[in-house]
């Protein structure tokens, strides 16, 4: 059964979160798909790979790159898995179609943003609907707390 994660960002935002979640997945050996609602967004998120740790590397690409069965990470405004992906990172309010064909969703969203809170919450509710298995995990002063 997929696994649908939720993080509520409150002290970091996307661009800080979601390397240190993509290292994670590669270090499992998972390929990732990164979900935006923009191909420019999605580009934007590329790039930031490149640039967002000096002594670190993160394989990916997009469209603009090409060979995506090949990409370890795949970033993309579509609702893809072209590099079989074992994770589905969801940003920006993007949604899918496709959790079921993951080994675990992470829905990231702004928790600072009331409209991305208020998103979230029916992304969750659709979620639970269809029978995953959600938890929800917050962003402290300490850390992620899990809460559900």
């Amino acid at each position: 059964m997929t696994e649908v994660n939720f993080y509520h960002l409150q002290r970091s935002s996307l661009e800080q979160t979601l390397p240190d979640l993509l290292e994670r997945s590669l270090a499992r050996g998972w390929r990732a798909v990164v979900l935006s609602t923009v191909e420019e967004r999605a580009e934007q998120l590329a790039q930031h790979l490149w640039t967002w740790r000096p002594d670190s590397f993160l394989p990916h690409g997009t469209a603009k790159d090409g060979h995506a069965a090949d990409q370890p990470i795949w970033l993309t405004a579509v609702d893809e898995r072209p590099n079989d992906a074992q994770v589905l990172f969801l940003t920006d309010g993007a949604t899918s179609a496709r959790m079921a064909d993951y080994v675990r969703v992470c829905d990231i969203f702004d928790g600072i943003d009331p409209d991305a809170v208020a998103a979230a919450r029916q992304r969750w509710k659709a979620a639970k609907e269809a029978g995953l298995d959600l938890t929800y995990w917050q962003q402290t002063d300490k850390g992620w707390e899990k809460k559900a």
